[in-house]
């Protein structure tokens, strides 16, 4: 934990693009890498993250920041891997993955996650197949070309915050979506976490992991206002 060592907060206009500066320096990423923005939004939204830290930096209550050093300094050499990864997500995703009983749970997730599915192939032309039960399902071959050609079309940012809203989801669906601005994150984080609410309404909470799902949900509605139009 770090000591807050600096005292003014600014957004600068350069000629190719925003900075936040800190007392008059430059804010780089951990590996000493320029942190430019080319969108002052997102570079103002940094720089309240920084302004807000107290006497400790707090790394934990920065996300846009977390993400934003991520997306210059990590993701343009691993572009490649990351669309791949996006992809992999598409051909196991959550949402295609049915229960066998108990039939309340089946119709659930029917009414819940085929309009998202359904959405998805109207409107992207990835069309998936669902299944009950866990045994993989092959997904059709175009669908899965479609799901790379998106996120291929996205810059840094944006593809930086897919990866994060698929890892965090579990489904690609989900976090193409909430790209979309389809669904907000909190329906996104519902839909995800279905079946665990499902048993939490039968045998009850546990407090542990519900306040560990209320950190992710509040930093993933903080990343969201990250999300460019495209």
């Amino acid at each position: 934990m770090a000591k807050r060592f600096y005292k003014q907060v600014s957004v600068q206009d350069k000629s190719d693009g925003f900075a936040v500066v800190l007392d008059g320096r430059m804010l780089k990423t951990p590996g000493k890498m320029p942190l430019w923005f080319s969108d002052k939004h997102h570079a103002n939204l940094v720089a309240s993250e920084w302004q807000a830290q107290g006497e400790d930096i707090l790394p934990n209550t920065m996300p846009c920041t977390r993400l934003m050093n991520v997306a210059c300094e990590q993701t343009p050499p691993r572009r490649g891997e990351l669309i791949k990864e996006f992809c992999a997500y598409t051909c196991t995703d959550l949402l295609c993955y049915r229960t066998h009983t108990p039939q309340d749970l089946v119709a659930r997730q029917e009414q819940s996650w085929q309009p998202i599915l359904d959405w998805a192939g109207q409107e992207h032309g990835i069309t998936l197949t669902s299944t009950p039960g866990i045994k993989a399902v092959a997904q059709p071959q175009q669908s899965l070309q479609n799901a790379q050609k998106f996120a291929d079309n996205l810059d840094d940012t944006n593809l930086t915050l897919l990866l994060h809203f698929t890892a965090c989801t579990g489904s690609a669906i989900l976090a193409l979506a909430v790209m979309e601005k389809h669904i907000t994150v909190d329906a996104a984080f519902t839909l995800s976490h279905l079946d665990e609410m499902y048993q939490n309404e039968r045998w009850g909470a546990d407090d542990e992991v519900a306040q560990k799902n209320a950190v992710l949900l509040k930093e993933l509605k903080a990343l969201a206002q990250l999300i460019k139009e495209r």
